[in-house]
């Protein structure tokens, strides 16, 4: 990408605070490792969650009612085992 602003690992490393700053002002930094692109820093959206992301993209629904109306959860009983539970699965078929 041209135009990107490249920072060593030794010199982020060395002065991490002053490029997180520069990021969190909107600037996407690529980080490089003896000259090869190695990876990129880029602010986060300001959404932040990718939840929120998701729901803006259409991909996802935001919850009709909040998690707070929910109540307990209901009680099964004892706890099966994975073959008591398999095998109560398949007489359910039969």
């Amino acid at each position: 990408m041209e135009g990107l602003a490249r920072v060593g690992v030794r010199e982020l490393r060395q002065n991490l605070s002053v490029y997180l700053r520069r990021v969190r002002q909107g600037e996407t930094l690529e980080v490089t490792e003896r000259g090869e692109p190695v990876a990129r820093l880029v602010p986060l959206s300001p959404g932040g969650s990718v939840v929120a992301r998701l729901i803006a993209e259409g991909k996802a629904r935001p919850p009709k009612r909040p998690w707070s109306t929910l109540g307990p959860p209901l009680e099964t009983g004892a706890p099966l085992t994975i073959s008591e539970a398999l095998a109560e699965q398949r007489a359910e078929r039969l």
